[in-house]
């Protein structure tokens, strides 16, 4: 990892309980530099591993919405006569402190959700975010139009507290 100086970066866990195990190789040109990672609904996979070893290392804050909750890992089995595949899961991932990533994905430490008026107005319930009033920003049409970014401003803002002190 570049952002990990040392230490597991992801355990792969399989359905009979033999597990590998991932490390930093200690080669990280961005180890010990200022750092927040903004994470959102579109964090899957392979990003949802570097910032949950981000995190769980405390190394930098993560900023913005829940990750997608992608960490799994799946093979393709081809069926007979190239008639299509199967996609078997086979392990799972799980972060340095073992925290599950698949179908639940990552808690950000500033949590953020932004959601457009329009959603609202097609009735997306604010109350199934499960986040405080104050945690949501709801953005107009002009505002999504202009490219108004609340999770990056607040990214920004808890890097320039982290550089002042």
């Amino acid at each position: 990892s570049e952002f990990i100086a040392e230490g597991v970066v992801l355990y792969e866990e399989y359905g009979d309980g033999e597990r590998d195990t991932y490390y930093a190789d200690g080669q990280g040109i961005a180890t010990d530099i200022p750092l927040v990672v903004l994470v959102n609904e579109g964090t899957a996979s392979a990003s949802e591993i570097v910032a949950g070893a981000i995190q769980d290392y405390e190394r930098a804050p993560l900023v913005g919405s829940t990750t997608f909750g992608k960490g799994s890992v799946q093979n393709w089995v081809p069926l007979s006569n190239n008639h299509g595949a199967v996609r078997v899961t086979i392990a799972r991932w799980l972060t340095p402190k073992e925290r599950l990533i698949h179908e639940i994905g990552l808690t950000p430490d500033y949590p953020l959700a932004v959601v457009t008026q329009e959603a609202i107005d097609n009735g997306f319930d604010l109350e199934s975010l499960g986040l405080a009033e104050d945690q949501i920003v709801i953005l107009s049409a002009t505002d999504v139009q202009q490219g108004k970014d609340p999770q990056l401003d607040l990214a920004v803002q808890v890097l320039t507290e982290m550089l002042n002190k």
